[in-house]
């Protein structure tokens, strides 16, 4: 029996996941003026910061002078979330921080619902299949409340975080072993402040991994970013692989009965946690990396360390050599501190996969090495990438030609035109 079509769609540019490089990349694709497409499969844009509760701006600015090295939509969103204000040239920490996360879905949904007629968003929607002709991408399947969807599409950008549509197109791909941990982020109510809290927390988690309560863990950072008595906790760490469904959901499983060991133990045993209550676990576990695609050109650590120009430079990244490793790390997220790079170009052509001419693929399964992408897979970075690729697509149908055929140089300039693309020093 053959695969049951409920109906078609045809758009010029389909972007596939609207986490950071999507939402981007479907504003950047939509205000350039191509008619555009953006699947997600949550019912929010946002991806780390929505689905995930990442409420940081990682990668907008250096570490050595807080400078802003990322503007365009990025920045853009930053101002329209009220942190700094338009015209800053320096934030006050390096990682600037989202206040609401419900209000930053609301702000997504605004500013994608002012780009219509161009832009139509299908959220609840998951990218299941791809029909390839020769190097062209002809048909994208997706699956929602509407059955299976057939998506005809001139150029497609894979957003998916895990290069799912790359993959499936017979793009190479690569992941490298062993991958980075997955985390869920959580938060409990009703903390009371104590000067030994962290202290103690850590201590617990020691004690629940020596009783094999806990395989493993980070930190604890505790952060009472959101309100006075409300505790945000970076702390799971649940080694697994994201592109692997059945793998993934153990993953999920794992980090909510993680939380609650967490939990339970510190309203057992550390003060300030007497009247404490779950207040929430994240939507999605958070993933590091899985799938990058083996682009016509792979970011190497090396060319970050030596802050290496390309002239076909279409954003910049500025974020430390983020390896979480598997095993706890307790007091750190690290066995030693990371690298902290100056701010280094990123090559349009990280963004082309090898074997198709009407894909880009942006955000953290973008082309890179895995200790490369361990910086450039950030949210910031991530949302530079899929304006990149937005802009790129919209160019590639006003000039007649395919993502894969258009200078990297070319789209520099538009990017730049736009007050975004990759950094320059005064």
């Amino acid at each position: 029996m053959g695969v049951c079509l409920v109906k078609g769609i045809a758009t010029d540019v389909l972007v596939c996941g609207g986490g950071c490089a999507g939402l981007c990349a479907a504003l950047a694709s939509a205000r350039n003026g191509a008619q555009t497409l953006l699947v997600e499969r949550a019912g929010f844009a946002g991806g780390i910061i929505t689905a995930v509760g990442l409420p940081f701006f990682d990668g907008i600015a250096h570490k050595r002078d807080r400078k802003i090295v990322v503007g365009g939509i990025p920045l853009e969103l930053l101002v329209r979330s009220g942190v700094c204000q338009a015209g800053d040239k320096t934030v006050l920490k390096i990682n600037p921080t989202i206040r609401n996360i419900e209000r930053f879905k609301l702000l997504a949904d605004q500013l994608l619902k002012a780009e219509a007629p161009r832009l139509d968003v299908l959220y609840h929607t998951v990218v299941c299949e791809v029909e390839t002709d020769a190097d062209r991408i002809r048909h994208v399947l997706v699956a929602n409340k509407d059955g299976l969807v057939r998506i005809a599409a001139r150029e497609v950008i894979d957003c998916t975080g895990d290069g799912d549509v790359a993959a499936w197109s017979g793009a190479p791909v690569e992941k490298t072993q062993p991958l980075q941990p997955l985390t869920l982020h959580f938060r409990i109510g009703n903390v009371k402040k104590t000067p030994d809290l962290a202290q103690r927390c850590r201590a617990e988690l020691e004690a629940a991994h020596a009783a094999s309560e806990l395989q493993s863990y980070y930190g604890p950072g505790l952060m009472f970013m959101f309100a006075p008595d409300d505790l945000y906790l970076h702390a799971i760490r649940v080694p697994g692989d994201a592109s692997d469904a059945a793998d993934l959901t153990r993953c999920e499983m794992q980090g909510r009965a993680d939380a609650w060991v967490m939990f339970e133990r510190w309203k057992a045993n550390v003060p300030g946690f007497e009247d404490a209550f779950f207040n929430m676990a994240a939507p999605y576990i958070g993933v590091r990396e899985t799938r990058r695609i083996v682009g016509r050109h792979v970011l190497h650590e090396d060319e970050i360390l030596a802050g290496k120009k390309f002239e076909d430079a279409i954003a910049t990244g500025c974020w430390y050599l983020d390896i979480h490793p598997q095993e706890p790390t307790s007091g750190s997220a690290w066995h030693e501190e990371p690298l902290f790079p100056e701010p280094y170009d990123i090559s349009y052509r990280t963004l082309q996969p090898q074997k198709l001419n009407n894909l880009l693929v942006a955000g953290r399964c973008h082309s890179a090495t895995a200790k490369a992408a361990s910086s450039s897979r950030v949210t910031c970075t991530a949302m530079a990438l899929g304006q990149a690729a937005g802009t790129a697509a919209a160019m590639a149908l006003e000039t007649k030609r395919a993502t894969g055929e258009l200078p990297g140089v070319d789209v520099r300039r538009r990017l730049e035109s736009q007050h975004a693309g990759p950094y320059v020093s005064a």
